[in-house]
């Protein structure tokens, strides 16, 4: 898959491409059917809502999992990134966020590449996320809500939050949440029709398999699931191989170690039973859970 020059112009200006129904309905449902065994596990790996046992966040599935070990080195999802950096890229995270119906919690306005500065002293933004939705999203289940534009800002300041869920994180002030979006269009309008137009908060929303590609600056959210339908989506987050993190505070299953640039699979990886690695799938080893402050030699790495 190679994006066209529309498509790199238009990343540059909002910050995000969105590929609805890029997985077809069949190699989803390969997804979706993993997601169940993988929630019911009693393992760090599994974030659950503060005051819910509905999994939040999990971690790692694609060292635990053969279905997303091969969703990690498809060519539709890794090739437009390593296109976009003109650089080789390796795993620096893998979520799978429940939003489960009417128990998903918020997610509060930030930017993934402020935790990955902060947390874990990754040089320059030079790394992107990938969500794919593994159910279809509507209005009504807690939609990613971006900025768009407002990854042109560079890294905004931020707040550690610690207490709003049950997963820490660097929040972005309110007011300036107000300044980007009048900036990106306010509020927007209505047309004769009825249709909201324009606006500085969107929302790409579409049918499972649908995938975004999204800037590591670029500011977003999405509210709380009070739908009686679940929003579980994949959210794969890709460094350059030379932009690797400097320093191991988290435990390497939320931020991983292994800077190998990733080596892609034919396309039907996720229909045909190719040869994969899962090397914790009886269980995180003692070193994926140990941390430490010191910033690591990157001659060694």
């Amino acid at each position: 898959m190679r994006l066209t020059p529309e498509q790199r112009a238009q990343f540059e200006r909002d910050g995000y491409l969105f590929f609805p129904g890029h997985f077809s309905p069949e190699e989803t449902k390969v997804l979706i059917d993993a997601v169940p065994d993988l929630y019911s596990r009693r393992e760090a790996f599994n974030v659950r809502e503060k005051g819910s046992d509905a999994v939040r966040t999990n971690f790692a599935a694609h060292l635990i999992s053969e279905p997303f070990a091969r969703l990690a080195r498809h060519p539709r999802m890794v090739g437009p990134v390593s296109e976009l950096f003109e650089e080789q890229v390796y795993m620096h995270q893998f979520k799978i966020n429940g939003k489960m119906a009417f128990e998903g919690d918020v997610w509060q306005w930030h930017q993934d590449y402020g935790t990955w500065l902060n947390d874990d002293l990754m040089p320059t933004e030079r790394a992107m996320n990938v969500a794919i939705f593994l159910d279809d999203v509507n209005e009504h289940n807690g939609p990613l809500m971006f900025i768009p534009g407002s990854h042109v800002k560079g890294v905004v300041e931020a707040k550690h939050d610690l207490t709003t869920t049950s997963y820490p994180l660097w929040t972005v002030d309110n007011d300036l949440i107000r300044q980007l979006v009048d900036r990106a269009g306010g509020k927007g309008h209505y047309d004769a029709a009825g249709r909201h137009v324009g606006g500085g908060i969107v929302s790409p929303k579409g049918p499972a398999g649908s995938m975004i590609l999204f800037h590591s600056c670029l500011v977003h959210a999405s509210g709380s699931n009070l739908s009686p339908f679940n929003r579980v989506a994949v959210y794969l987050s890709l460094c350059a191989v030379g932009n690797h993190i400097r320093r191991f505070k988290r435990p390497e299953y939320i931020a991983h170690r292994d800077f190998t640039p990733i080596e892609m699979l034919p396309d039907d990886c996720l229909l045909a039973p190719y040869p994969v690695e899962v090397p914790w799938k009886n269980g995180l080893p003692e070193s994926a859970l140990a941390t430490s402050l010191e910033e690591i030699d990157t001659m060694a790495a």
